[in-house]
């Protein structure tokens, strides 16, 4: 089989060698080449594995001494946590660390992985994933290696928090000291945040339900609202269980800080005495919520784990799509504070 070039791309696409050569290595915006024109040198390029045999042929030739790494977004305590881990880690060993956010975006997922693989990366954690697939399928075509976090993939090792038992550890204290209330429209919990396509989501919803279930508490369909992780919506998913139920549910399980910042929000509309009434866990973890007028249990996850977890499968040479859980912690309110040391300069 011969090579193909970029004169049999250009003959495949009827566009010329340079503006083939400007897509292939990046310059084509400079050059102001059409986005149709592009996504078909692209598609050619991909289905006769030019672009990728030419990364792998880099990765042989070199190392850059860099690693990369993406998460959703840096304004998460959870994410920013995990990168500045990553960080330290990274730099530990005398490497370069490069990370990049993707918004929650699959495809600007696929942009920055290609991107990272394009500047011959030594290895790639990816954190988050919205779509990890593809993610997986351009490391492997590289020869890249790789270890997705928080969120699993496939064809490649992963290390996550164990969801399930954080789950069950916070809807354990939810019902635990959630008040007993007559009217029965409240007296059920509610789990709101997140989305069902999430694994993450999926496996916190599970244990909701089987801790639920356990303490003969039935939950419902419109128990449990997956409405995303905007505050936007969190604040609009709670306004409407409010007006349903008359009133905020007894114990109230919030999937993340974002959405936990949409269920601030809504509080403001209401008396102050309403939400210190109730139980409320967040499936994360900002230590300001010590200082909340009301009680809150919280899930934080162990960034410092998941990242030398990842380190030690990537330096093992695992590439088998192996999945280890990191129990999190679970953080009782009001304690975050206690026993700890006092700078007194």
């Amino acid at each position: 089989m011969t090579k193909t070039t970029i004169y049999d791309i250009a003959r495949l696409s009827g566009a010329s060698p340079s503006t083939v050569s400007a897509v292939l290595n990046g310059t084509w915006r400079k050059r102001r080449i059409r986005d149709a024109t592009v996504a078909t040198i692209q598609k050619i390029a991909a289905e006769h594995g030019y672009t990728l045999n030419r990364q792998a042929r880099g990765l042989r030739q070199a190392r850059s001494g860099m690693v990369g790494m993406i998460i959703p977004l840096h304004d998460n305590r959870f994410f920013s946590s995990l990168s500045q881990t990553f960080d330290t880690f990274v730099r530990a060993r005398g490497l370069c660390p490069v990370i990049a956010s993707t918004l929650r975006d699959p495809d600007e997922e696929r942009r920055i992985v290609s991107t990272l693989i394009s500047y011959a990366v030594d290895s790639i954690f990816i954190a988050g994933a919205t779509d990890a697939g593809p993610l997986s399928d351009l490391c492997a075509a590289a020869g890249v290696p790789h270890v997705f976090v928080d969120l699993p993939g496939r064809n490649a090792p992963s290390v996550v928090s164990d969801n399930y038992r954080g789950a069950e550890m916070l809807t354990g204290q939810i019902l635990a000291h959630m008040p007993r209330l007559s009217d029965l429209r409240r007296a059920r919990p509610c789990f709101i945040g997140g989305s069902e396509r999430d694994y993450a989501t999926q496996r916190r919803m599970e244990a909701f339900r089987a801790v639920c279930a356990a303490r003969g508490i039935e939950i419902s369909d419109d128990d449990v609202q997956p409405c995303g992780y905007a505050p936007a919506a969190a604040r609009a998913a709670l306004r409407d269980i409010y007006q349903r139920r008359g009133g905020l549910p007894a114990g109230l399980f919030v999937n993340s800080l974002t959405v936990f910042e949409g269920v601030l929000a809504q509080f403001t509309e209401l008396k102050a005495e309403e939400p210190a009434a109730i139980q409320i866990g967040c499936y994360d973890y900002d230590p300001f919520a010590a200082f909340l007028h009301f009680p809150v249990y919280m899930v934080r996850q162990n960034s410092d784990a998941l990242i030398a977890r990842a380190y030690d499968i990537l330096e093992s040479g695992e590439t088998a799509p192996v999945m280890i859980e990191v129990e999190p912690d679970l953080i009782e309110p009001r304690t975050v504070f206690q026993n700890a040391p006092m700078n007194l300069g």
